[in-house]
């Protein structure tokens, strides 16, 4: 299964990231949506999971969850806006993620592509999907999920013609 993974869209969604998201089989958006309006775009190419950011505080945006743990691909996704991300595997902030049995923990609100394997989690971040900020590229990913592994490719937007 391919799922095209976005975050920090802030109210725009970039343009580039739309063909790139074209034929996946679900979309996860990280939060920090800024406008349903996106969703529902984002919805016209495959479904959508999404969650909400730190920005999204009122309006439609506030009524999406704070996290959501969903089964794709024979993977258990744990999908939130800002995680901090664990040392190693014995660093306390690890023992959620491996008592939910969590195959991939995807989060956004840096707005910097991650992608770092600790133990058995894949902890995945597609960077912002948005407007270009805090001199970061715009970015977004997608997750290889089969048979309870998890691969994800990161996908700068740089270069990308439309």
């Amino acid at each position: 299964m391919l799922v095209g993974v976005v975050s920090d869209t802030h109210g725009y969604l970039d343009p580039r990231a739309v063909p790139l998201l074209e034929g996946v089989d679900h979309i996860l958006h990280a939060g920090d949506i800024g406008d349903t309006t996106i969703i529902d775009r984002l919805t016209l190419i495959a479904p959508v999971t999404t969650v909400r950011g730190n920005n999204d505080k009122s309006g439609p945006e506030s009524l999406f969850p704070e996290d959501v743990t969903l089964e794709l691909g024979g993977c258990r996704v744990y999908l939130t806006h800002q995680v901090r991300l664990p040392r190693d595997e014995n660093d306390p902030k690890m023992r959620p993620f491996l008592e939910m049995g969590a195959t991939v923990v995807v989060s956004g609100h840096s707005h910097i592509p991650l992608q770092r394997r600790i133990g058995p989690v894949l902890f995945f971040n597609p960077g912002a999907a948005g407007k270009r900020r805090f001199k970061l590229l715009p970015s977004i990913g997608t997750l290889t999920l089969e048979d309870g592994t998890a691969k994800g490719t990161l996908i700068p937007l740089a270069g990308v013609l439309i």
